[in-house]
């Protein structure tokens, strides 16, 4: 038997522990949490996390400018996503440090006046959130069991601290604004992989290029002349003949013949007595 649309997200969801909250809980969260594990880690509930985003999804969609949305993430696990998300739903994205003033002071140059700010983690993106209440904009953040929820007004309940969470988070949502949009359906869907939303470590983007650059040097042609041992010695280039009184080389490290009428003894009366 197929599974509905839905329940593959739910797995998707599950295979990236989107449902893995912390040891710590705010009261506001309480609603969202299934269970209390033994460990102590708090159990999201998958079933609100997804009722959330397409909630989410469609307050994107009502939006008629997508240049309006502005996506921010201060977490390094986030920018990727955020990118991506921006990139394919046509938004903007704010990656990195927070300049504060960024909604609030019309004199900077990177002002912006979005219609919908939507955020990775309300504890880290504290700054952004804090003007947007400012300048009324309403705010989407993506919640864990112990994110604070002041000022946020739709709370996506879901792991926001690993790379595959956030990026599966962030894939999934974009997926639902495509669909609401028309531009996805069954017939007709969506060709990326949820693997470009994940955050990629510096050192496997290093290695990779290394590797690029090793298989295009390996391909280049070998030098013209170029021998494959060093005791063979090049053929000599064609329409240089040999110059009148010196011999080739012979092959090897070998030294050539000294030329005709010169002598390696030197006669010491030609410099007088005192040589």
């Amino acid at each position: 038997m197929a599974l509905s649309q839905k329940e593959q997200d739910i797995q998707l969801m599950l295979a990236a522990q989107c449902h893995l909250g912390t040891k710590n809980l705010d009261f506001q969260m309480e609603r969202y949490v299934y269970k209390r594990r033994s460990d102590g880690i708090h159990v999201i509930n998958l079933e609100k996390t997804y009722e959330k985003m397409q909630m989410a999804a469609r307050i994107i969609v009502a939006i008629e400018n997508p240049q309006d949305v502005v996506v921010q993430s201060a977490r390094p696990y986030g920018q990727r996503a955020v990118y991506k998300f921006a990139q394919y739903i046509g938004a903007k994205s704010l990656a990195g440090r927070h300049t504060p003033g960024t909604f609030t002071n019309q004199s900077q140059k990177q002002f912006e006046e979005p219609r919908l700010l939507i955020l990775t983690d309300p504890r880290t993106d504290h700054q952004p959130i804090k003007e947007s209440s400012y300048m009324n904009i309403p705010t989407i953040a993506f919640c864990d069991s112990d994110s604070p929820l002041s000022y946020v007004d739709v709370a996506i309940p879901a792991n926001n601290k690993g790379k595959h969470s956030i990026g599966c988070l962030y894939y999934l949502l974009a997926r639902m604004v495509l669909e609401m949009r028309g531009n996805v359906s069954a017939a007709n869907p969506w060709p990326v992989m949820v693997d470009l939303f994940f955050y990629r470590e510096p050192e496997e983007t290093r290695e990779a290029g290394e590797e690029e650059a090793a298989d295009d040097f390996a391909a280049l042609p070998a030098p013209v002349g170029a021998s494959e041992s060093w005791a063979e010695a090049p053929a000599p280039a064609a329409g240089f003949g040999a110059v009148e009184g010196y011999e080739t080389a012979a092959v090897g490290f070998e030294q050539a013949a000294p030329p005709v009428g010169y002598t390696t003894t030197v006669d010491a009366n030609a410099f007088g007595q005192d040589f």
